[in-house]
């Protein structure tokens, strides 16, 4: 499992009311919601993102309220991953259960500017700055939760087992 594509790059401290307004909130629509993903501190993110970009970010990625429309707005606009020095306990465990891929890499997070093209191995764990010709080596999540992405979230997951 893999994701390519540009890059979209923010600072520390991005929480949950920046990624998804809660102003925006009074819809469960997740294609209604993505539409004001980032606005607050990018409002060109939703013109900008095609399916595969990669949101890179600082320290304390998805603080702040435990809401999980955060990190389903991300995955619905189409982006294949997030790479953070950190992430937000809550957010890191949201994502995992809607099925966002993400990857905490320091150095990655770091040395990766906005714009650039990268490819990222969820399996190994290997993010590539295409742009720079550089790699980053990421702790890959164990098989049962890459399983739990790569079947679109926990539930979709249980249900896969449940019908084996």
């Amino acid at each position: 499992m893999n994701t390519h594509g540009k890059t979209f790059k923010y600072a520390d401290n991005v929480d949950t009311d920046v990624i998804i307004p809660a102003r925006y909130l009074n819809t469960s629509d997740a294609q209604e919601l993505s539409r004001h993903c980032m606005e607050d501190i990018d409002a060109e993110f939703v013109k900008k993102v095609a399916p595969g970009d990669v949101i890179v970010a600082g320290w304390n990625f998805g603080c702040g309220s435990s809401r999980e429309h955060a990190p389903l707005v991300i995955k619905t606009c189409g982006t294949g991953c997030v790479i953070a020095k950190s992430f937000a306990r809550i957010f890191y465990r949201n994502a995992i259960n809607i099925g966002l891929p993400i990857l905490e890499c320091p150095e990655a997070a770091d040395a990766i500017a906005a714009g650039d093209e990268v490819s990222v191995d969820f399996d190994t764990g290997v993010i590539t700055d295409i742009t720079t010709e550089k790699n980053f080596q990421a702790q890959p999540f164990p098989e049962f939760i890459q399983n739990i992405i790569r079947a679109g979230g926990l539930l979709a997951s249980l249900k896969e087992g449940a019908a084996k």
